[in-house]
Order: C-alpha cells, then sequence, then structure tokens
C-alpha cells in the first residue's frame, strides 16, 4: 500500500482529522461497555469444582476474596499434549496484569479440559505464572459453550448461535460476580472476535503502518508457541 508523503503541516491536518473520528469511537466504545455492564445477570445453578494446582477447588474459591472472576476458556483438551497456540498468543499477556486487576476487585484464572497434569507441564513449558485449571470432570466447558459434543460440532451453536464451531473446544471469556450470600451469577460472556480487547499485541499491531499483516482467509496461520518462532 502506498501512502502519499505530504509536508509537516499537511499531517498534521490529516492527524487532527483522524483524531475527531477516533475520540467518536472512544465515546461510542465507552457508552458499549455501560451497555455491557447492565447486562441482567444469570444465576449459576451448578457446583462446579475444579482441579488446580492447589486441589480441588469450587468456582466460588477461584474469586479468592473478590467480587469479581473472569475466567478464560482456554483450548486445551484431554487428547492434546500441548495447549491451542492460539490461545498461547493470547495468554503471553496475562501474568503482567494480575496484580492490576487484583486492585480493581478482580480475580483472573484459566480454565481448560486437559488434565492437570499435562496443563502443569506445558504451563512450565512457557513459563507463565497465572492460575491455571482443569475442568475435565464437569460440565463447565460444556454449559459455557466453548466445548461441543460431536453432535454439535457441525452446527451454529458458537457465540449464542451465530457460528458453527467445527471442533470440539474454541476459546471464550466469562465474567462473574458474587454477592455478600455467596450466590454466584455469570455477568459476561464474549467468543470469537469478542476476547480481541484483551490481546495486547493485537492493539498495538492495528497502530503500525501494515496493521495485523494476516492472510484474510486463515488470519492467525503465523501463531507459533512464542517458543517456537525462528529466532
Amino acid at each position: 500500500m502506498s501512502h502519499p508523503i505530504v509536508s509537516p503541516d499537511q499531517w498534521q491536518a490529516a492527524r487532527a482529522a483522524l483524531l475527531k473520528k477516533e475520540k467518536e469511537f472512544t465515546r461510542a466504545r465507552d457508552a458499549l461497555s455501560r451497555e455491557r455492564r447492565a447486562l441482567p445477570w444469570e444465576k449459576v445453578g451448578k457446583s462446579y469444582v475444579f482441579e488446580g494446582p492447589n486441589g480441588p477447588e469450587s468456582l466460588s474459591d477461584l474469586f479468592a476474596g473478590k467480587s469479581q472472576l473472569v475466567v478464560y476458556h482456554f483450548m486445551f483438551n484431554p487428547a492434546d499434549e500441548a495447549g491451542c497456540p492460539h490461545c498461547s498468543f493470547w495468554a503471553d499477556h496475562y501474568d503482567g496484569m494480575m496484580a492490576h486487576l487484583g486492585q480493581r476487585d478482580v480475580s483472573f484464572v484459566v480454565i481448560s479440559r486437559a488434565p492437570r497434569a499435562k496443563i502443569a507441564a506445558f504451563q512450565q513449558r512457557m513459563g507463565w505464572k497465572f492460575k491455571w485449571l482443569s475442568s475435565g470432570n464437569t460440565s463447565f466447558n460444556y454449559d459455557y459453550r466453548v466445548s461441543f459434543t460431536p453432535a454439535d460440532s457441525g452446527l451454529p451453536v458458537y457465540n449464542f448461535g451465530t457460528v458453527v464451531p467445527g471442533m470440539g473446544d474454541r476459546e471464550g471469556l466469562s465474567v462473574f460476580t458474587k454477592d455478600s450470600s455467596g450466590t454466584v451469577f455469570r455477568t459476561y460472556s464474549t467468543y470469537a472476535r469478542g476476547i480481541d480487547m484483551i490481546n495486547g499485541t493485537y492493539q498495538i499491531l492495528d497502530l503500525v503502518p501494515k496493521g495485523r499483516d494476516e492472510d484474510p482467509e486463515a488470519t492467525q496461520s503465523w501463531v507459533r508457541h512464542h517458543d517456537r518462532y525462528d529466532r
């Protein structure tokens, strides 16, 4: 893509014109975020118990003294020896934000169907420190529509009935809150492109001249586990 080369004054004028649109987008994003937070809540009716690094933990336990919990649904099924490279791309951003989330009354964990032993081995390989639990002995992934039976995998049952999952596991993020009585509610879930907002690398790539520079037919075909890129 070619770009015109202009004088400093012309560049300043063009940038100021774009800034007006950026401000409109920021205000629209802030309004959408308010609508997201205003969604009704869904009471969690099941008692899920996950296998974590310190043994069994319930969904309520994962709040760890906070009133808000974010769960990233990481694609790692029991038959795999390593986690999904694309979910790993996202996970590379998590450790640095934990202390900051904790200051805003938020706990953050990652949950997959793979057994804890496989999760622990892969997590050690990748050098991550965030809390990662196995839901393999529960229906959690299926209930939150990130895992699918063979009968479901060809139907538009992913992302609130808009996408055919095409595989047994897909990515997503769910938000929960707990009230003073200990009752847990789901407040939000997002899937597919909805998780873009938590990928800091993509936010940077959207600023540079080439953008994400991805194959439109296979957008993340370039992504590898971070220890598998050519140096």
